[in-house]
């Protein structure tokens, strides 16, 4: 059943659109302090749809996550009372308080590997404004964290290019279906444990 196929060309038509550089950064910008989805999933297909503009795409991503860091730095110091029952409702309030305890712990180090760990960014950047982190530490870390990672995924797709492209239009299908597949049985093993 071919329904991933389809999905993915309107997916990459979207990457080409004029106005997705400016997507690209609002959704980066979110991110980093409310909005749950990565900007992974706009900046992997405008890649790949243009190996030409991946370092831009990244620069770009990369700036706009460590502006929309300072947002959320801003929710930590200023609001951390009220988005409490956000952060608990969403689910989010034990990795909360696993960022904390990253952060009495490794500090800088906290934040420059918030960028690779499974813990959303926003997270660490909350976290960061409630403990009063030292701000040009905090925007130095989340540059570089960041802009690894960033880097890192348009990196792989700059070097795959148009081959890559090519291969993962051919197989789209499997992978979708098998990520299904792996997001069911995590859910059913999560739930019934």
């Amino acid at each position: 059943m071919r329904l991933f196929t389809p999905l993915y060309d309107r997916v990459m038509s979207w990457s080409r659109h004029r106005h997705a550089h400016r997507y690209l950064a609002a959704m980066s910008f979110a991110e980093s302090s409310f909005f749950p989805v990565p900007p992974d999933v706009m900046l992997a297909p405008m890649t790949l749809a243009r190996p030409d503009h991946g370092w831009r795409l990244a620069f770009l991503t990369t700036i706009a996550s460590v502006v929309g860091g300072l947002a959320g730095y801003a929710i930590g110091w200023f609001s951390l009372d009220a988005v409490e029952p956000v952060l608990r409702s969403a689910g989010y309030w034990e990795d909360y308080l696993r960022a904390t305890a990253w952060f009495g712990q490794w500090g800088f180090w906290a934040v420059l590997l918030a960028g690779f760990s499974p813990i959303p960014y926003k997270i660490f950047t909350i976290a960061a404004g409630a403990l009063h982190t030292v701000l040009p530490v905090f925007i130095v870390a989340s540059f570089l964290g960041r802009g690894a990672r960033f880097f890192l995924v348009a990196g792989l797709l700059v070097w795959g290019g148009e081959r890559m492209e090519r291969q993962l239009k051919r197989h789209i299908d499997t992978i979708g279906w098998v990520t299904v597949a792996v997001i069911v049985l995590a859910y059913l093993v999560v739930r019934f444990q």
